[in-house]
């Protein structure tokens, strides 16, 4: 998969084998959790768990992020952003005409999103009807405010006939320059953001009505009432943070898509775990519930055990949701939008998908059966093997689109010589990796 040649070189010596560096900064998750943790404690003060306020928890989570961004990472600096600051505006009369097309080309593309809500009628039942009033009323806003950022951006950027402009420079006719692939890409990267954003708005009220429906007596009444809340807040932060990504696509802010899974294996893989795709709900092929019980039905009558297993089950959410906060405002399936070392991915390259595997695995104990019926301790065992099987496979169809970037195979070997998930598995396979061993080349 990561099209590993016979080619190898030397690992550095050990202790001398430093990180490679982070795309985003550890402060820009922080602030973000200080504003998500401020409008949790202003919503439980006030009783605001309306839908309406749990989007304003995620414009407090991510507010904080941007302000970060600009003011003290400055990644609007970093030359990955395409935009010169140190040179003049471009004089307006040369990208006059690369705007109207771009302008062209992403309103078409919002009325193809559109339409495609329409078309799709899951998009008007249950949680996603929210979504699509939020999308509406945010319409108008983006349509107004697409015209003075995109005739300003394009006399700023250094090469402005990206995608967008390709797309609309077809549909209004001028047809010389048109690049094929970046047309395509183009394509590929809104329709990552016209799926997930709809989906993630639709998920944010339940999240939000769920932490704050607690009372603080039911929190600290047992080990068990306090592991649930704890695992809802951190679930609520891990949507936070998503939706924040998928909304602050922004080259100023460099949290820009560079570019979007290119192999149609990645989005099966990725698909098939999100509605209305999604193979794992009840009913599905890979439903590995049947006759299945909540992991304090096995351990009623045993309080440590409770215990401890809650706190297990609150660490492994944490760690998913840690690796959603490492992305600050970048958070986003199927796309590459700079490498992260840091966090969590110190240690794994996939913490979120292993912690909620591991969380599935231990929380529903699929080999044990309320029927008593080896059947279905059996099919169900199979089945959750299965779903970790997928998600094996997102793992690795993400590695095959990002190993196209050398600062993702500077990582990647640099895990492979020092993280302890990936020595683990080499150890345990045989693959070379060790600290002072020959590693594998591209």
């Amino acid at each position: 998969m990561n099209a590993h040649r016979d080619i190898e070189r030397p690992a550095p010596a050990a202790g001398a084998d430093p990180r490679p560096p982070s795309a985003v900064s550890s402060g820009v998750g922080f602030v973000g959790l200080a504003g998500l943790f401020a409008a949790i404690i202003v919503g439980r003060m006030t009783g605001a768990n309306g839908p309406v306020s749990g989007m304003i928890a995620v414009v407090a989570c991510g507010l904080p992020m941007v302000l970060w961004t600009i003011f003290v990472d400055k990644a609007w600096k970093n030359e990955t952003t395409g935009i010169e600051w140190d040179r003049p505006l471009t004089p307006h009369d040369e990208t006059r005409e690369i705007s109207i097309a771009k302008l062209a080309g992403l309103w078409a593309t919002w009325g193809i999103i559109a339409a495609l809500y329409c078309i799709a009628r899951w998009y008007w039942d249950g949680n996603y009807l929210f979504a699509m009033r939020v999308l509406a009323w945010s319409a108008p806003v983006m349509f107004v405010v697409s015209i003075p950022y995109i005739f300003w951006i394009d006399r700023r950027l250094k090469e402005p006939k990206d995608g967008c402009y390709m797309f609309g420079a077809w549909l209004t006719g001028e047809r010389a320059d048109i690049d094929r692939e970046k047309v395509i890409e183009h394509f590929r990267s809104w329709a990552v953001k016209g799926f997930f954003i709809a989906f993630m708005i639709s998920i944010v009220p339940g999240n939000w009505f769920e932490v704050l429906r607690w009372t603080n007596a039911e929190i600290v009444s047992d080990p068990v009432a306090l592991a649930r809340f704890l695992i809802a807040l951190l679930f609520l932060v891990d949507v936070a943070f998503a939706t924040v990504g998928y909304v602050l696509t922004l080259r100023p802010l460099d949290s820009h898509i560079r570019s979007a899974n290119p192999y149609a294996q990645g989005w099966v893989a990725a698909l098939i775990c999100y509605p209305p795709f999604i193979l794992m709900n009840p009913g599905g092929p890979l439903d590995y519930h049947q006759n299945t019980a909540d992991w304090t039905l096995w351990l009623d009558g045993w309080p440590v055990a409770l215990a401890a297993m809650g706190a297990v089950l609150v660490i492994l959410t944490a760690i998913y949701a840690w690796a959603t906060v490492a992305f600050g405002i970048r958070f986003s399936n199927l796309t590459h939008r700079g490498i992260l070392t840091h966090g969590p991915f110190r240690w794994t390259r996939h913490p979120a998908y292993l912690s909620k595997n591991a969380f599935w695995w231990l929380a529903t104990m699929p080999f044990i059966a309320t029927s008593g019926n080896p059947v279905d301790m059996i099919r169900n065992t199979i089945l959750l093997a299965l779903v970790s099987a997928v998600y094996y496979w997102r793992a690795k169809t993400e590695e095959k689109h990002l190993m196209a970037d050398p600062a993702y195979r500077e990582y990647w070997h640099w895990m492979e010589r020092n993280a302890p998930v990936p020595r683990f598995f080499a150890w345990a396979t045989g693959r070379k990796g060790k600290p002072g061993e020959m590693v594998p080349a591209e």
